[in-house]
């Protein structure tokens, strides 16, 4: 069995460094073989120039494809895993093609393993946690329940413009237009710019401090992944970003000139502010990143709160990498061992449930973060 694992880019390198030091037999695919030996050859030779086609010759049954590229390539290398009986692992969320091989996996017997990074990822985990948490302990047909996940990468030390970039703007820029769903007070909360919600959020931390939240993407569809009852009463159900408190402000007039760009003048533009702010507000070399991640579940009963527990993950950048790389690259390095030890199902799926691996997996990410706690708001 061999395990490829395809990029070394920004989000790579600490959870490919964390297989190579197992002695775990990975060949390492890069587009320029020289990046990737400046940044792993201490640890491995077996580096490779990545093209398609030679990975499709090198690919044999019950290997493992890792692909830490640009999600629109992923179902071309699920589809080669496939025709292979190899497995697939990636960080990015289930596009509706890659959902679609489920039925063509199983028959084949290989593992089509995603969002298993920072978020979608980390956050998976801790969600499957408190809910399974909450059925045990409290649950009861009826209760009405609220959840919220907000996940960010903020800069450690802020900026006037409280935000900073590890790679392009462009696809921060590009998410700014997109809509979001959402539960809140039990109805639907469709919103068509997330600056049309951003809201205070006084998070947990051991010293408090306030940031601003926006919902991101559909939130719906995880009702069913993280398991919720149909028969509790949920009012706010809301998967978000994090900001830095004065982010709204600072980017007001970003906001604005983005709601006025369209077509290819639109996305031209796009592009000019994408290259200002990466000249501008880029992370300085070996500058510490922060990011920071909250997972809440509460219930009441008779108007009474009774269960209320929150997951809280604060992280910063050090001489292992960004805390952005560490979080979302060794889950990933987990996955690639659950896969291999055959510890998941055949099929195409979206993180994992099973408790055993979410808490182990929560011990490891808890060995990165500066500060990580399960807290119960009612003691």
């Amino acid at each position: 069995m061999t395990i490829h694992w395809i990029g070394t880019g920004l989000s790579a390198i600490p959870g490919l460094r964390r297989l190579l030091q197992t002695d775990a037999p990975v060949t390492v695919w890069n587009r320029t073989e020289a990046k990737a030996r400046a940044e792993l050859g201490d640890l491995t030779d077996d580096i490779r120039a990545y093209s398609f086609e030679a990975l499709a010759e090198a690919v044999e049954k019950d290997d493992i494809v890792v692909s830490m590229l640009p999600a629109d390539q992923h179902v071309g290398l699920a589809r080669l895993a496939i025709d292979r009986g190899a497995h697939f692992v990636s960080s990015s969320y289930v596009a509706p093609e890659m959902a679609a091989l489920d039925d063509e996996a199983k028959a084949a017997g290989v593992v089509l393993m995603n969002e298993v990074g920072l978020d979608p990822g980390i956050d998976h985990l801790m969600a499957h946690d408190l809910v399974a948490d909450y059925k045990l302990q409290a649950a009861r047909p009826g209760d009405t329940v609220r959840f919220t996940s907000y996940c960010g990468g903020v800069p450690k030390h802020p900026n006037p413009f409280r935000y900073k970039f590890s790679w392009s703007p462009l696809g921060v820029l590009r998410a700014l237009r997109s809509p979001s769903r959402s539960l809140r007070g039990g109805a639907v909360r469709d919103v068509a710019r997330p600056w049309d919600a951003i809201e205070p959020y006084d998070a947990p931390l051991p010293t408090p401090e306030r940031f601003e939240v926006y919902p991101n993407r559909d939130s719906l569809p995880f009702l069913r992944q993280y398991g919720f009852d149909p028969d509790w009463d949920v009012q706010d159900f809301v998967r978000g970003t994090l900001r830095l408190k004065g982010w709204q402000e600072a980017w007001a007039p970003v906001f604005a000139e983005v709601e006025t760009l369209s077509g290819p003048a639109g996305e031209d533009r796009l592009r000019e502010m994408a290259d200002q702010f990466w000249r501008d507000n880029a992370y300085a070399q070996a500058e510490p990143d922060r990011v920071v991640l909250f997972v809440a579940l509460q219930a009441e009963r008779d108007g009474q709160t009774v269960w209320h527990k929150e997951w809280v993950l604060d992280a910063h950048g050090n001489e292992k990498g960004s805390a952005m790389a560490q979080l979302v690259s060794v889950p990933v390095s987990l996955a690639v061992q659950a896969v291999a030890e055959g510890r998941v199902d055949a099929g195409v799926h979206a993180g994992v449930h099973d408790p055993l691996l979410v808490a182990d997996w929560l011990v490891e990410i808890g060995e990165i973060a500066q500060h990580m706690a399960k807290i119960d708001h009612l003691r």
